[in-house]
């Protein structure tokens, strides 16, 4: 049985010219599995920026240094495709580049997206971090960066605590407007919670402006306090919101306060940016 595939493979392989056997027996190279009209493709794509929307022809080849004509077929796949408009003679982004890059982003699951930084930020400060998203009037904690010392604040994954109590909450609630808070609350009794609590609509609509303007709020409640920034998707929207907290004889001192809100602001920017959000 093995003599005859032996035999023949031997009857094919003599059939193939000498140059092209050489080809196929030799060993493949990374370089040979790339395609260089796709890889030209995707440097058209990557001339386009913030600075840099619409290239005509002849600019695009330029910037490449090639010819035209070696870029004819490509713009021409590339805008039939939707990658690319043509407006008279300039060429700018199509529509499907920025809703396929939207789509992903939007399908990145916020916690793998927050996770690395929530726990490198509570490397840095010895705070435990928590990151929630709203459902209704409600904050969600979705994960927790749990500092491992004595004296700590730590909220278990799936706690549930109404938004207007706590600094986390509350800026999630920055990201609706006065007629979607409003709405949102129209039928919750806000004088059932204790002080420093909202008591009523106005207070609440008041509160919540200011932590908009502000951008992050501080909240003490026994013995312990809390920061939170919001965070922010692709399309600028509230996706989530981020705390870090600890007992107050370690968020108290002078200088304390500054130097949390200045690293909790750096993780939140870096979260958002990994988010789509510029």
């Amino acid at each position: 049985m093995s003599a005859t595939v032996v035999a023949g493979t031997h009857d094919i392989d003599s059939q193939i010219p000498e140059e092209q056997r050489t080809m196929i027996d030799a060993p493949v190279k990374d370089a040979d599995y790339s395609v260089p009209a796709l890889a030209r493709g995707l440097a058209v794509l990557g001339l386009f920026n913030a600075r840099t929307r619409s290239l005509s022809m002849q600019e695009i080849a330029e910037r490449l240094n090639v010819s035209t004509s070696a870029l004819y077929r490509i713009v021409f796949t590339l805008t039939d495709t939707g990658y690319l408009n043509k407006h008279n003679s300039q060429y700018e982004l199509g529509a499907r580049v920025i809703s396929d890059g939207f789509n992903y982003l939007a399908s990145r699951d916020i916690v793998d997206v927050a996770m690395p930084h929530l726990n490198q930020l509570r490397d840095r400060t010895s705070l435990s971090c928590h990151l929630a998203v709203r459902e209704n009037t409600e904050s969600l904690y979705v994960y927790r960066a749990f500092a491992a010392q004595r004296l700590s604040v730590n909220i278990p994954v799936g706690t549930r605590i109404a938004c207007h109590c706590t600094a986390i909450g509350r800026m999630l609630l920055t990201g609706l407007d006065q007629v979607e808070l409003a709405a949102l609350y129209q039928h919750i009794r806000l004088d059932d919670y204790p002080a420093p609590a909202p008591r009523t609509q106005l207070e609440l609509q008041d509160m919540i402006e200011g932590d908009r303007a502000r951008g992050w709020v501080l909240h003490r409640s026994d013995y312990s306090t809390a920061i939170a920034m919001a965070v922010k998707d692709h399309r600028g929207q509230v996706a989530a919101a981020i705390n870090l907290s600890g007992p107050d004889a370690v968020m108290d001192p002078k200088g304390a306060t500054e130097k949390f809100e200045a690293l909790l602001r750096e993780c939140s920017a870096r979260i958002s940016a990994d988010l789509g959000y510029a």
